[in-house]
């Protein structure tokens, strides 16, 4: 169970988008928007387990994972974890943390605008060609605004590490990435990107 921070984050259906925002990818990963509880103590916390209610779907397309698609993402938070020198332990009421991890999805839309040369008419010479100067006058051509609509779900996965005793996070990592359509099933992907979550865990 490990992760990497040079690549992260890629293909997923909705159905099993939060494993897409978690799996690496070619290009290199989103850095993860990370915040704390300034005065909390991480030194004392050595022994983790997973919260009860985490790996939910929530938000425009809360799709329901698979048991197998939630265990690829526990075990690679956890294999992370453990590189990181943390132990994890079957009873919760033994653990100094507790790891949570939710996806939240939501649609969105991409619009763009951009010129490009008309092209048909007269226009200082024949078909777009200047005739005094027997080139390709793209500048003189008269050109025409184009708009590109695109729409996408966008993914945002959410690391709590939440302390039982205070009854609240004290850490929240979350990475954001457009969901695509391809399952990835490659264990050693979504290591790479649990990686580069917990790259800054503990904070000290």
């Amino acid at each position: 169970m490990t992760l990497n921070p040079s690549k992260l984050l890629r293909t997923f259906t909705i159905a099993a988008a939060l494993l897409t925002t978690l799996a690496a990818c070619t290009s290199g990963p989103p850095k993860p928007d990370v915040d704390y509880k300034r005065d909390y103590d991480f030194r004392q916390a050595r022994n983790l387990a997973f919260y009860s209610e985490s790996g939910d779907v929530s938000g425009d397309n809360p799709m329901q994972l698979s048991d197998m698609q939630k265990n690829r993402v526990n075990e690679a938070l956890e294999n992370a974890l453990v590189y990181r020198g943390f132990t994890f332990v079957s009873d919760p009421s033994q653990a100094d943390l507790l790891v949570s991890w939710h996806l939240v999805t939501q649609n969105k839309t991409d619009v763009r605008t951009y010129s490009s040369p008309s092209y048909g008419g007269y226009y200082g010479g024949y078909g777009g060609y200047n005739r005094h100067s027997m080139y390709n006058c793209w500048n003189c051509a008269p050109t025409r605004t184009e708009v590109s609509v695109k729409n996408y779900t966008q993914g945002s996965f959410i690391v709590d590490m939440i302390d039982p005793k205070l009854k609240q996070s004290v850490w929240r990592a979350v990475t954001q990435s457009k969901l695509k359509g391809k399952v990835e099933e490659d264990q050693g992907k979504y290591n790479e990107a649990a990686t580069a979550i917990f790259v800054a865990f503990p904070p000290y």
